[in-house]
């Protein structure tokens, strides 16, 4: 089993209450417009991190992190991207993939929308973390954490902090 931490949109900040529900995960899963580096850096130096650069990260982020970032966790397969939509509107960049090859997982960011929905016709679940920064329109910043056991996705939890 693994608890995993997802979270999105940065932009550069990263405090203590995040750090707090950092250590508590095994994985650490983050969907691009991360900024500084030193965000990525500080995740890594506690747990293993996934991740993908966004539309604002700079050329050392890409050289870093990919786009797309596909894997298997347990036995549930996994697509991130920074830029996906979400069922009935994915991203024209995106969506050719996964009509032909659906994830059990697909995580995109960028809209600083919570969003957790079954895309039921291609048996995907798609979540959307929001954003953990506090860059942005959003009002409340958000992250998801949940667990991997097997083939199971459960306990999934929408972790909220006032901005």
């Amino acid at each position: 089993m693994k608890k995993i931490l997802l979270l999105s949109d940065t932009h550069s900040y990263i405090d203590d209450k995040v750090i707090s529900y950092v250590k508590q995960a095994d994985e650490v899963w983050h969907a691009g417009d991360i900024g500084d580096l030193k965000v990525t850096d500080t995740l890594k130096a506690l747990k293993p991190l996934r991740a993908v650069y966004g539309n604002i990260d700079d050329a050392k982020a890409r050289v870093e992190f990919p786009l797309n970032n596909r894997f298997y966790c347990e036995d549930v397969e996994v697509l991130i991207t920074h830029i996906g939509g979400y069922p009935g509107r994915y991203s024209p960049a995106i969506r050719e993939e996964i009509y032909s090859n659906p994830p059990r997982i697909f995580i995109s960011g960028h809209s600083h929308i919570l969003k957790v929905m079954n895309d039921k016709k291609r048996g995907i679940l798609h979540m959307n973390p929001g954003a953990i920064g506090t860059h942005g329109f959003h009002q409340v910043r958000t992250m998801l954490r949940f667990e991997i056991d097997g083939k199971n996705i459960q306990n999934l939890e929408v972790i909220e902090f006032k901005r």
